[in-house]
């Protein structure tokens, strides 16, 4: 909120984000291309990309974390912006989208999709018509890039879409398939940290203690807890380390925190905020895999969002008393 508070500020640092998820970007594109990127990173994840990561395939995930931010602030810099200007910062958001489903990273591309059609769908130079030519065009363009490609067909379609087909399966049929979601580790997860809860249903296990509770070897003989660093999904790791009145109190702070200014920023319409909310929002989709909430980097990203939720809007910063901040 301090430094945010100057404008000066604002643009500074948001042009240089712009032009570094820029670079970020087209170095996916580059490794998506030639298996690796400008400084040979990711022969070691074969067709995952990892870009400047290295060894980390989180890229996707990076650049959804930022680019409704660089969006709305491109939408922020004129408030008479011409059809050409808005189709131009149309194409660049298609351009971040492309880069995140290249990455292969399933549950972080829903994530960016949806965060691309609830930013668009609020934003008012937009006609209705238009709106749903963009859906049509975006989900055509992402259905020829995913069929072209071997590598993003098997991520999306035969390991997320056929597993989603075999859940609605009669239940007999789904304990004889081998690839069904009961099978992957993620539901394995998921059952072993609603097991965790069960057995710590008020407080939990505590704050990233998931790990230990699990990985125990005295626990491990006693239980069918599936040993992780945490639960990878942030509904699953609240409940089994804060338990139903942590995770009660948790999430009363954060969505109030998040939707108590919604009136504000919709009058507002200021669309850094619309990128900062739409990306907290679609940070709590129930079931889909997510990092650590309360790690180190998810929860810096997670922070930096709120907190430029807040400080980008005279109306919401805490230093209001500068009448020239718009």
């Amino acid at each position: 909120n301090y430094f945010f508070y100057n404008k000066d500020f604002v643009n500074r640092v948001l042009v240089i984000w712009a032009i570094t998820l820029s670079f970020l970007s087209l170095d996916a594109y580059l490794e998506s291309i030639s298996g690796t990127n400008i400084f040979g990173y990711g022969e070691a994840y074969g067709a995952r990309i990892v870009s400047f990561f290295k060894d980390e395939p989180i890229v996707g995930g990076y650049i959804n974390s930022f680019y409704l931010i660089i969006i709305g602030y491109l939408f922020y810099l004129s408030n008479n912006i011409s059809n050409r200007y808005k189709y131009i910062i149309l194409i660049f958001s298609i351009f971040f989208i492309t880069a995140i489903v290249l990455t292969g990273e399933r549950s972080n591309t829903i994530k960016a999709v949806l965060g691309f059609f609830l930013f668009y769908f609020f934003n008012d130079l937009f006609k209705f018509k238009e709106k749903i030519i963009l859906i049509l065009l975006l989900m055509t363009l992402l259905g020829i890039i995913i069929s072209k490609s071997d590598y993003l067909n098997l991520r999306y379609q035969g390991q997320f879409l056929d597993k989603i087909k075999n859940t609605v399966m009669v239940k007999k049929e789904i304990k004889k398939s081998n690839n069904t979601m009961e099978n992957t580790l993620y539901h394995e997860l998921y059952k072993s940290s609603f097991l965790v809860f069960k057995n710590n249903q008020f407080f939990g296990v505590g704050n990233k203690n998931y790990r230990i509770e699990t990985c125990s070897t005295l626990v491990k003989k006693k239980t069918f807890y599936v040993c992780n660093t945490h639960p990878h999904q942030i509904y699953f790791e609240f409940l089994a380390e804060h338990g139903l009145i942590g995770s009660f109190i948790l999430f009363l702070i954060l969505f109030h925190l998040i939707f108590s200014k919604i009136k504000i920023i919709l009058s507002s319409k200021n669309y850094i905020q619309y990128g900062c909310v739409i990306f907290l929002t679609t940070s709590f989709i129930p079931f889909l895999p997510s990092g650590a909430f309360f790690g180190d980097y998810n929860l810096t990203i997670f922070w930096i969002n709120l907190s430029i939720m807040y400080s980008v809007n005279k109306k919401t910063n805490i230093f209001t008393i500068d009448n020239n901040y718009t």
